[in-house]
């Protein structure tokens, strides 16, 4: 499935029906009161919460919503039908924008939520309303309303609790891989992740989390360099940052400095969000110098970031990464 995490679509609501201007009319009755009913309301388009879905895909190829008008009011004070409303379908993380003023309408972040994106048109009273002492015989009845329309900007932001940072190739698909059933493409190129993938990880004891693979970043991804800033922002709604740096780096400590400046020109307020080192490819390395090789590797990362070393190619540190990772979830689920 191609990820589509961007698209503008339009959406329009139906109008009101309008009210009615009938008479009552019997056998015995030639000349009866007014009876018109009210016009059916116009449907309206909202967004509705999915958590199935992980992508604005089907909306790239269906753009334009438009809801049914309401019916016109009948005799006998019979109101006409309402419109059917359209509910769109979005996954959990949508961001809807207006169109030409860029305000944000609301975010879909829960199963369910509903989000109105054009309400639809009041119906119009039905002469029956206007009948009054000095008005026995009112001949109009009220038009209904217009329905509203506008275009609506969708902006997927994927909700995870622990998303990946790290340059190309520092071996996070991989990683993922191994940690959930998630299968990202991996190849030894760079820019082999050009979309983000999500991964569940479980941990037992009903214990699990969302893991999401992050396109590499590369020094000036917050100025467009790249894949830049356009899978900057999935950064935004992770819970737990995990630095990805390979045992392969010379510089670790610059790596992790050069990825933290690039996170902080996007978003300063990505800084306030714990942060954990993952020392990938391990393997590389070797299990006899992998102690001292680790301990001198610790030195590079400030005092307060837990670093842990990992080799999803030879199954080791997975473990660990997995627990230390959720126990960073759980303080930050509690304190949310």
């Amino acid at each position: 499935m191609k990820f589509v995490d961007y698209v503008t679509i339009s959406v329009k609501s139906g109008r009101g029906g309008p009210g009615s201007a009938h008479f009552r009319r019997a056998k015995y009755e030639p000349s009866g009161g007014p009876d018109g009913g009210d016009g059916g309301a116009g449907g309206s388009v909202s967004l509705v919460g999915d958590p199935s879905l992980y992508t604005l895909l089907d909306l790239r190829y269906n753009r334009h919503h438009k809801a049914e008008s309401g019916q016109p009011g009948q005799g006998a004070q019979k109101s006409g039908k309402s419109g059917t409303d359209i509910l769109i379908r979005v996954p959990l993380g949508t961001v809807a924008k207006d169109g030409e003023t860029d305000e944000v309408l609301g975010e879909i972040t829960e199963e369910g939520q509903e989000i109105m994106l054009a309400k639809g048109g009041l119906g119009g009273r039905g002469n029956v309303h206007f009948k009054s002492a000095t008005r026995q015989s009112p001949q109009y009845a009220q038009p209904g309303t217009e329905g509203e329309e506008r275009e609506v900007t969708l902006e997927l932001k994927l909700l995870a609790d622990v998303g990946l940072v790290g340059f190309p190739n520092a071996g996070k698909s991989t990683l993922v891989s191994s940690l959930s059933a998630a299968k990202p493409k991996i190849a030894d190129y760079p820019f082999t992740t050009l979309e983000p993938s999500l991964g569940m990880v479980y941990l037992g004891d009903w214990r699990s989390f969302v893991i999401a693979d992050i396109p590499g970043l590369i020094e000036g991804a917050s100025d467009g360099k790249g894949l830049g800033i356009r899978f900057l922002k999935h950064v935004e709604r992770n819970a737990v940052l995990l630095f990805c740096i390979p045992a392969e780096e010379e510089k670790p400590g610059e790596a992790y400095s050069t990825l933290l400046a690039e996170l902080e020109a996007f978003s300063p307020h990505l800084l306030d969000k714990p942060r954990m080192v993952a020392l990938t490819k391990m393997d590389i390395v070797g299990p006899e110098l992998a102690p001292e090789w680790v301990a001198q590797a610790r030195t590079r990362f400030p005092e307060d970031i837990e670093v842990l070393p990992v080799s999803a190619v030879a199954q080791t540190g997975l473990g660990p990464l997995k627990e230390a990772l959720w126990k960073r979830i759980e303080k930050d689920r509690e304190e949310a």
